[in-house]
């Protein structure tokens, strides 16, 4: 079974279970997704079958778009609602005071990631760190967010936002670090991730409906192709001869014709040394991922359909 399933990941389901019920579903021997939903947050969890897990890694650095709430006054330990409470303020900033500081927050921002985050801290998640009250001190990083924006303030202590960012932000530590610029303390109370790249939590299924298709063919309806993942990535058919030496690794020439479809939406005169391209047989299975390269396209990722 090969392809991405888009699901709709209700609250108090961790990213992994919800893998582990997809794989279940359609019988799928490999399965992968596009990023951790935390457990308290719903929305696009992009999950990968089969070959598709190849292409993880480009959905991965799409761009990716939440909307949320921010509840000011408390501090958490995880930055959600589902931590401790380590501190307390009065202060509730006004609209104005929240949209004339969200161009700070927009752009490249260095963001310190949530001691309770899956990322790995001498071979252990942190959040396992966390959870056993050792001190979790993570690395800054640098995060991209290409917008953000005030949606409502239904009340005081909460606003309503939704920001459009890069690869290894945490909407967790954005709001913790806007409160403090504040003057208060924050955290998230809910979170909805709406789109990665080209998938859409309007064309996701949710989990618990996908649940109910177990083993019969209505399920696979919601299952999209490899080249769903590929968005923006350069794509060209090839012919049987090419088709088979890429399946075995070697390069295949670039004729003229080719390389004016490769070429095609690349900006003029850029260097295409190391382009990425997604190549497909005439009738659409795809072959492989390859590297542009003088002249040719050699193969780095191959897909392979054999019977199990």
């Amino acid at each position: 079974m090969h392809g991405w399933v888009i699901v709709d990941k209700p609250q108090g389901v961790t990213s992994t279970q919800a893998v582990g019920a997809v794989k279940r579903v359609f019988d799928a021997q490999k399965a992968g997704h596009a990023g951790t939903l935390d457990p308290m947050a719903t929305g696009v969890l992009a999950i990968a079958l089969g070959e598709a897990t190849k292409t993880v890694p480009y959905a991965m650095d799409a761009k990716k778009t939440y909307r949320f709430t921010a509840r000011w006054g408390e501090a958490r330990d995880s930055d959600d609602a589902e931590g401790r409470v380590t501190a307390t303020s009065e202060r509730r900033p006004s609209k104005e005071e929240i949209e004339a500081a969200l161009p700070r927050f927009t752009g490249t921002l260095v963001q310190v990631p949530p001691a309770y985050s899956a990322i790995k801290v001498q071979g252990e998640r942190a959040y396992d760190l966390a959870r056993e009250g050792q001190a979790v001190a993570l690395e800054p990083r640098n995060v991209e967010i290409f917008e953000a924006s005030l949606l409502a303030m239904p009340d005081p202590d909460h606003a309503e936002f939704e920001i459009r960012c890069g690869k290894g932000t945490y909407v967790r530590a954005w709001v913790r670090d806007l409160a403090i610029f504040l003057g208060t303390v924050g955290h998230v109370s809910q979170l909805r991730r709406t789109r990665i790249g080209s998938f859409s939590v309007d064309d996701a299924i949710a989990l618990e409906t996908l649940k109910g298709f177990m083993h019969i063919p209505a399920a696979f309806e919601h299952l999209r192709p490899i080249s769903t993942a590929l968005d923006g990535i350069p794509a060209l058919a090839v012919t049987g001869p090419d088709a088979v030496r890429l399946k075995s690794g070697n390069p295949i020439l670039i004729r003229a014709n080719q390389f004016a479809k490769i070429t095609e939406g690349q900006s003029p005169g850029g260097d295409l040394q190391g382009l990425t391209v997604f190549l497909s047989t005439v009738e659409g299975e795809p072959v492989a991922l390859a590297e542009f390269a003088q002249g040719e396209l050699r193969p780095f990722r191959v897909f392979n359909f054999g019977t199990r």
